[in-house]
């Protein structure tokens, strides 16, 4: 086994999605995932976004780092979190709210 796994979409076949109907709020945003490791609870890759608008809810803790776009986060007492090339956030199991990709967003993501 190898120990070390560069972080690449080459190689992986992504999954493409939209988010559910009701939960969308403006939009057609197309989301590409590339699952990289999913192993003991733990789930990494990468996600993109095109614009749109959805409702959020977390169930899950996940650590996100924003590669190139522009998101904003909102949460359910209308707080925004903008999100921008070279930020990270995690996000806890709780939130609910909206995300809203501005400009197509690619991010990092592991869950747990």
């Amino acid at each position: 086994m190898n120990h070390i796994e560069r972080i690449t979409q080459a190689g992986i076949a992504p999954e493409v999605t939209r988010p559910a109907p009701e939960r969308l709020i403006s939009g057609d945003p197309v989301h590409t995932t590339w699952n990289i490791e999913e192993r003991d609870g733990i789930y990494c890759g990468q996600w993109q976004s095109t614009p749109g608008k959805w409702r959020i809810s977390y169930t899950e803790w996940e650590y996100v780092y924003i590669r190139s776009g522009h998101s904003i986060l909102t949460d359910s007492q209308g707080n925004e979190t903008q999100l921008r090339t070279g930020d990270g956030c995690i996000i806890r199991p709780g939130f609910a709210g909206t995300w809203e990709v501005v400009e197509t967003t690619l991010k990092d993501y592991v869950i747990r």
